[in-house]
């Protein structure tokens, strides 16, 4: 665990921006294509932890970033690579781009100075997105990660942006997956090596925490 001065040095708001994954109506809303998923985001309290982590950030002049998966109504792009690919096409609920389905799911609030991410292709919200090349241009050293699924999206976003040479905070309580018992074990035994890992409540003390003198 970070103390109060580590995660406060790691959280400048000049340089940290925090990204929600997959933080859609057609994942995590009341009519998702993964109901399983959805309800352990809501039951768990990670997607209101995500909404209040969203809200600070905002009065916080820390940069918001939200990275949506959707597809093309005729399918054109997307991967059939993968058993998780095939599987989506099947489901009842479709993340078509433009529809609700790909919107942000409440009590998420998206602000104008927001970016969001569309992707038509792959599993991860950085790799082969405009993601990276907008951290770097926006001057982002640290980047802080929440939202869905601790399966898949997640580790592939928590593993690209280490690689690209970010510092990477993950949100505990503000990422799900399934089942509920999988996301603390791949914390510990996975994300824990390659990144800070705190509460909603530290960042959101190392948010509102005054820096050093002489610090921008």
């Amino acid at each position: 665990m970070p103390s109060p001065a580590q995660l406060s040095e790691l959280l400048d708001p000049a340089t940290t921006v925090l990204l929600t994954v997959e933080c859609q109506q057609g994942v995590v809303g009341p009519d998702s294509a993964l109901p399983e998923l959805a309800m352990e985001a809501r039951s768990s309290g990670a997607l209101a932890n995500i909404a209040r982590l969203v809200a600070v950030a905002h009065e916080s002049g820390v940069q918001v970033m939200h990275a949506i998966a959707e597809r093309r109504p005729d399918g054109r792009g997307a991967g059939r690579n993968a058993r998780l690919f095939r599987a989506a096409e099947r489901l009842p609920v479709q993340q078509l781009s433009g529809t609700m389905a790909v919107r942000l799911a409440p009590p998420i609030e998206v602000a104008e100075e927001d970016f969001v991410v569309r992707r038509l292709h792959g599993l991860s919200p950085i790799q082969g997105t405009d993601v990276d090349a907008l951290l770097r241009n926006l001057g982002c050293r640290t980047l802080i990660v929440t939202g869905v699924s601790a399966n898949v999206a997640i580790p592939n976003a928590v593993f690209d942006a280490v690689n690209r040479g970010y510092a990477v905070v993950v949100a505990r309580d503000a990422i799900a997956g399934v089942p509920s018992d999988y996301t603390p074990a791949m914390i510990r035994h996975t994300l824990a090596l390659v990144a800070t890992v705190a509460t909603t409540d530290e960042i959101l003390g190392g948010f509102k925490r005054p820096r050093r003198a002489g610090r921008a």
